[in-house]
């Protein structure tokens, strides 16, 4: 398979170091065997080789801070169109940046690839939830594969497990943690922090930006719950569908005051059938600290997907991660290799 990254950033290079390090397994337990063939990254430069690009070289390149244009055996200046429109490729990976606003420029990078005939998978939520059901039915009348298994929960298989393993169960709702820092956040209130002390420890560690405002204020969550809904419900939301309230109102008294009273605040992302109509929310709720929910800590991501086969089932994992990230598009390449 020739793999075609638009974006190389953290992720795209998470994936790379599977790839090769998981060579021979890949090849001898699944059959699949793979090039990469182009790279284009708005900051790290380009690069195309039909026969294949060097990607322990690139991954040097990478870290060394050297532009990827600088290859001696392929090194461009194509743009990511035109990297679609011109590399020899049978799947692209779109890593770029997530805009939730617009979904832009990865649902164009997108777009273009579906309609030429590539497969497609991508960590990038923008896409997915403005506009799942139309890039989905492109790639039906392409009769191509695209996957987003990364989107939510990054490598713990939440989409997939729906998808394969609870084939033939009606999922009736889906509630969970699908922000890390969050979830930090208010474990770490939970822990005597205050709001503010929590926020600042999370930014130290890397699991919050400087500015915060996806994470604390739900609009992260809010673009998995859609996600969700679109994907796995059949519904047609936008995330201005739904209400979304973050945790920046959640005083450290509240917190004492669920402790006291056995409960515990998490905020919940949430997608349910409500007669004939798919509804969702993201706020902070109360958890009983029975609920297999409330015991999960830190930075870790949790669902309860509720069926009419098993009751409820609960996966657990990480929900963000260089490498646990590029194992949502290793795995999605492993699926299109055996689904072709």
């Amino acid at each position: 398979m020739r793999l075609l990254f638009i974006g190389f950033g953290t992720v795209a290079q998470g994936l790379s170091e599977l790839l090769l390090e998981k060579r021979v397994e890949l090849k001898r337990k699944y059959g699949f065997d793979w090039e990469v063939t182009g790279i284009a990254d708005t900051l790290k430069g380009s690069a195309h080789n039909s026969g294949g690009l060097d990607l322990e070289e690139i991954l040097a390149m990478a870290a060394a801070g050297r532009s990827i244009s600088d290859y001696a055996d392929g090194g461009c200046d194509w743009d990511a169109p035109t990297m679609i429109a011109r590399a020899d490729a049978d799947a692209m990976l779109e890593v770029t940046y997530t805009d939730i606003k617009t979904g832009q420029p990865a649902t164009d990078h997108i777009r273009a690839a579906l309609a030429r005939g590539l497969h497609v998978t991508t960590t990038n939520k923008g896409p997915l939830a403005l506009f799942s059901n139309e890039l989905i039915d492109l790639a039906a009348r392409n009769g191509v594969q695209f996957l987003y298994e990364g989107t939510v929960m990054a490598g713990t298989p939440l989409l997939n497990l729906v998808r394969e393993t609870l084939a033939g169960s009606a999922v009736s709702e889906m509630k969970g943690i699908l922000n890390g820092t969050t979830n930090y956040i208010l474990t770490r209130m939970e822990d005597g922090m205050d709001y503010e002390a929590a926020l600042k420890q999370a930014q130290d560690l890397g699991y919050a930006e400087a500015v915060p405002d996806a994470d604390v204020l739900g609009w992260d969550a809010l673009a998995k719950v859609t996600i969700l809904a679109n994907t796995v419900f059949g519904a047609a939301l936008s995330p201005a569908d739904t209400p979304c309230t973050g945790i920046t109102e959640i005083t450290s008294a509240q917190i004492a005051a669920a402790a006291a009273d056995g409960k515990r605040y998490k905020l919940i992302g949430r997608v349910w059938r409500d007669g004939e109509k798919v509804r969702a929310s993201v706020a902070p709720q109360l958890m009983d600290l029975s609920h297999p929910l409330a015991g999960v800590g830190g930075a870790t991501n949790a669902m309860t997907v509720t069926t009419d086969t098993l009751g409820d089932v609960t996966v657990v994992g990480p929900g963000a991660g260089r490498r646990e990230t590029g194992f949502a598009l290793l795995n999605d390449l492993l699926t299109i290799t055996s689904r072709s």
